[in-house]
């Protein structure tokens, strides 16, 4: 009879804990800075405002709830995947304090204005170091676990998460390339419109390794978990994947379109933009093809709906993002409140619908209990999808509205509206979005209680247990 292997899931609980400590930050700041653009008063300098804390929403958003989330459920995947218990639970614990005084930490830095001003890489170099240790640190431990593996076929979840752990890693030290200046600044290796095309290569990359690649590796995982169905087509699978990683690394310059970076690498691009469109919609028919009659648990499972709702909006930003990229289009919406909408799609709809619902399965398996509320699963859902489509939405119209205002001309060619007119104009979306984060805000408020509750239940129930066998709730064998 074979033995189940004892994984190690104290370190997944651990990360998750942090990760949703840091994803609540993120969204209240959020919702600050968004009343910040109405009611300017609300200002506090120099550490609370709006160009001290955009930088901790984004930082604590990417990497305190998404990478910190991604880590939990890596090693969670992994030890799965591979049948083998996680390489170093030492290495991981150490791994998860470094993390959240290094996120800490970037909220400070921030703060006081230490900014290398590159969006998504504003920390200064002793903590981009740190960053840097941390993801090293972090990868050493899964690519041990797979090195030492017990399962020999690798499913399509590894190498999306391997593809993670290399391209974090080259996009992140090569962008981070600098020369201090002393402890608190420094300035990049690069210049003009070279360290522009680093920047953006760095920065569009981000989006695929850390905000693609690994919530595919998350859904092509728990999709078959939660509905019992197989994936529709792991060769599919596996040619989206490769397909992806090849056009990916070359679409960066899409967001210089109309600037001084040479003609041809927008081009570039812009072409490769829109094949992209092929590898990302055939992870998303891959997805609806494994509901082959099973799209009943939309109704029936709590968490196929946030599954699906995921990988469809995955589906609708990787149309919207080649659109963006064609030159007519960008001149229309680049630099308005359309680009919001379209960031928030993919974090709030596609990357966290989909950590919700592996949050959710992973939660109730390691403690060995059932969610505490199916109803409060449902009402978390619906309150932080009418949070998203109201956010993105009332975005997308302000950004048409400040793209036609600016672009209107007088028969001399003057400009019709000055930039004063459009930001009055725009005011009433602005309200809207507010409300709009605040109703997203109460969703993950439903939900950090719901995933407390759970705990809590798992944790009674496993009490008399724990007075005779001790340490069994850290590791499981599920």
């Amino acid at each position: 009879m074979e033995v189940k292997p004892r994984y190690v899931d104290n370190p997944v609980t651990g990360f998750i804990t942090w990760s949703i400590v840091w994803g609540v930050v993120a969204v209240l700041v959020g919702v600050l800075i968004s009343l910040q653009l109405i009611w300017p008063q609300l200002n506090v300098p120099p550490y609370l405002t709006y160009g001290r804390l955009r930088p901790i929403h984004t930082n604590a958003g990417i990497f305190g709830w998404g990478i910190g989330s991604f880590i939990a459920l890596f090693f969670y995947i992994t030890q799965r995947l591979t049948r083998t218990p996680l390489w170093s639970p030492k290495l991981a614990r150490f791994t998860l304090w470094l993390f959240n005084i290094g996120i800490a930490s970037a909220a400070v830095t921030l703060a006081m204005g230490m900014n290398r001003t590159k969006e998504y890489a504003e920390l200064e170099w002793p903590l981009a170091i740190v960053v840097a240790i941390i993801w090293v640190l972090f990868s050493v431990n899964v690519f041990m676990t797979i090195y030492k593996r017990k399962e020999e076929q690798m499913y399509i979840s590894l190498w999306y998460i391997m593809a993670t752990l290399v391209g974090v890693t080259v996009l992140y030290v090569i962008n981070n390339l600098g020369m201090p200046l002393n402890l608190f600044k420094s300035y990049s290796a690069f210049a003009g419109t070279n360290d522009a095309n680093v920047q953006w290569w760095y920065g569009h990359n981000a989006v695929a390794m850390v905000l693609t690649t690994p919530p595919l590796a998350i859904f092509y995982y728990f999709l078959p978990k939660v509905t019992g169905n197989p994936i529709y087509s792991h060769r599919m699978g596996i040619i989206a994947f490769w397909s992806l990683i090849f056009m990916y690394l070359w679409t960066g310059a899409h967001h210089l379109l109309w600037t001084p970076v040479p003609d041809w690498i927008q081009t570039l691009a812009m072409a490769f933009s829109i094949m992209l469109i092929a590898p990302s919609w055939g992870a998303v028919f891959n997805g609806y093809l494994t509901m082959n009659g099973q799209w009943q648990q939309l109704k029936d499972n709590y968490l196929v709906k946030f599954l699906i709702a995921g990988i469809t909006f995955y589906g609708l930003q990787t149309l919207q993002g080649p659109m963006q990229s064609v030159r007519s289009f960008s001149a229309f919406i680049h630099y308005t409140d359309w680009v919001p909408g379209h960031v928030h799609m993919g974090a709030l709809g596609w990357v966290s619908m989909v950590l919700f619902a592996a949050i959710y399965y992973v939660v109730t398996r390691v403690n060995e209990t059932e969610i505490y509320s199916e109803k409060l699963v449902s009402v978390h859902f619906w309150l932080v999808l009418a949070g998203q489509l109201g956010f993105s939405i009332t975005m997308w119209i302000a950004g048409v509205q400040q793209g036609s205002m600016l672009l209107a001309t007088n028969p001399d060619g003057t400009l019709h509206y000055s930039f004063m007119e459009t930001l009055i104009a725009t005011y009433p979306y602005y309200k809207m979005r507010s409300l709009s984060g605040l109703i997203y805000l109460a969703g993950l408020a439903v939900f950090v209680y719901n995933i407390c509750m759970t705990a809590r239940k798992g944790a009674r129930a496993a009490l008399p247990a724990s007075t005779t066998e001790s340490g069994i709730s850290t590791v499981s064998s599920s």
